[in-house]
């Protein structure tokens, strides 16, 4: 049976398999000049005058709250459709997690839901581009200068989405991206922050590095840091994608209006863009109609050969968060009841995807 998973990585062994035998005859795997190149290249992907790579948006999500000192006492309010990383770092460092409600459109966070949770006790805001879905980031962003606190854009799936021809990475005062193996762009795992404020990049630099620095001519360690540096081999596999990102971008568009031409008219309800710019389709996602079961329709996918699976998570529902905060956020749980991914990547068997929905309808 020809199988169809839900995404093909954009990278094959021959896009990097020169740059791999420079590393090793090198026998420099760490800190060099691919890790030095994949930051300049991020920072000039999304005009962020800062970037640095760690080893998952998790670590990365982690560095900023650290960055921001941010601890036990402090409430960091969170998007509540989430992957459970999100506010798990929140949870590391002492904080409390404050979940704010999402769009039942965009599937992002309202921005009356932010405005209603802000306290003297709010330190940052962790906004999630859910799916890569910038819509509403600018009134959140708003929101956050107007009552002083610094915003973290979890972009875990925005590389390459856009306002107004600005990229995610310089929109936020601090954004984090993953390059986990089912992004658009993967470095198998990894992850980047980007900055325009000189002071967290300073400070960003230490941190990230063990809490090394030199003064005075002299190695010392000045902060309790850490090792999230990411490989060479990791960047050199970053670098290769980065020149090929918009168009990995625009064939992924492309799949999602013939996807939407097929199911929309069987009612199936996709995630709305209300914004002027790129949606890169991290992740293909729709609503499944009334009266179908989400769960049974990926059970048929699968056993039909076509990988699919729920969308993401309302964080305020899980085990953990719900016995600590006993406050779920409702539209968040109904997306994740509702929400199916569906395959996407370049020339993927949409008809065939669409066909075997159709026939799950029917029975």
């Amino acid at each position: 049976m020809n199988k169809i998973p839900l995404i093909k990585p954009y990278i094959d062994f021959k896009d990097v398999a020169t740059d791999f035998e420079t590393i090793f005859d090198s026998g420099w795997f760490t800190k060099g000049n691919f890790i030095a190149n994949f930051r300049e290249k991020i920072s000039e992907y999304t005009s962020a005058k800062y970037c640095f790579a760690t080893t998952s948006a998790t670590t990365a999500l982690y560095a900023c709250l650290k960055l921001l000192k941010i601890g036990v006492g402090d409430e960091v309010i969170v998007s509540d459709f989430s992957f459970p990383a999100t506010a798990n770092v929140v949870e590391e460092v002492g904080a409390t997690t404050i979940f704010a409600d999402v769009s039942l459109e965009t599937f992002n966070m309202l921005p009356s839901e932010l405005e209603n949770k802000i306290t003297s006790k709010t330190k940052a805001v962790i906004f999630v581009d859910a799916f890569g879905n910038l819509s509403g980031l600018d009134a959140i962003k708003k929101i956050c200068k107007k009552s002083n606190l610094p915003l973290i854009e979890d972009a875990a799936c925005a590389i390459g989405s856009s306002i107004n021809g600005v990229k995610s990475g310089n929109i936020s005062d601090l954004t984090c991206f993953s390059f986990h193996p089912r992004k658009l762009l993967t470095c198998g795992e990894g992850g980047a922050i980007t900055t325009n404020n000189p002071d967290y990049a300073e400070k960003l630099e230490i941190l990230l590095n063990h809490g090394a620095t030199v003064q005075d001519g002299k190695f010392d360690f000045v902060e309790a840091g850490y090792n999230f540096r990411m490989t060479e081999l990791q960047a050199a596999m970053g670098i290769s994608q980065l020149k090929k990102l918009d168009q990995i971008v625009e064939e992924r568009n492309e799949a999602k209006k013939e996807f939407d031409r097929q199911l929309l008219p069987l009612g199936f309800i996709p995630q709305e863009k209300t914004y002027t710019g790129i949606h890169n389709i991290q992740s293909l996602v729709y609503r499944v109609p009334e009266n179908y079961s989400r769960d049974e329709l990926i059970k048929f996918l699968r056993e039909k050969g076509v990988e699919s699976t729920i969308g993401t998570y309302c964080l305020s529902g899980l085990t953990y968060y719900s016995n600590k905060y006993d406050c779920i956020c409702p539209s968040a749980k109904l997306l994740q009841e509702e929400l199916i991914t569906l395959p996407c990547f370049d020339q993927v068997e949409s008809l065939k995807v669409c066909n075997l929905i159709r026939e799950f309808m029917e029975e």
